[in-house]
């Protein structure tokens, strides 16, 4: 067995709201804990707008990996409603490009703080 080196990623300023770590690097790959739609601590309103802000809580967690939303290879979408899906992914297109990272979408029945989308992604370093 091989010992891999695992580096937590907590970037300056984070809200965490609980015994989780936002990313962990290990052997060439940032794991990211999911990113709910928190703007200094508050969650935003709206569903387009807690995706913006979701995603770019994603890209704040990766900058500080020392990655980015261009080498991510697969992402987790979880929404409260599958009647949401059109409306995350009119915002979630604008934030990648082809070829897209590999992804699931998920309905959940709720997510932390009452939120309506909840992304976690992982990419290369």
């Amino acid at each position: 067995i091989t010992f891999v080196e695992m580096e937590p990623v907590v970037p300056v300023g984070a809200t965490i709201l609980g015994p989780y770590t936002p990313a962990i690097k290990a052997n060439g790959l940032v794991f990211c804990s999911g990113q709910i739609g928190l703007v200094n601590g508050n969650l935003v309103d709206g569903l387009q707008e807690q995706t913006k802000a979701s995603l770019e809580n994603c890209k704040e967690v990766l900058a500080a990996a020392g990655s980015s939303l261009s080498k991510v290879v697969k992402a987790t979408v979880y929404i409260t409603d599958m009647s949401h899906f059109g409306s995350v992914n009119e915002i979630y297109s604008t934030y990648f490009t082809s070829p897209f990272p590999a992804r699931s979408c998920v309905a959940v029945k709720e997510l932390p703080k009452g939120a309506l989308v909840e992304i976690e992604v992982l990419a290369l370093q």
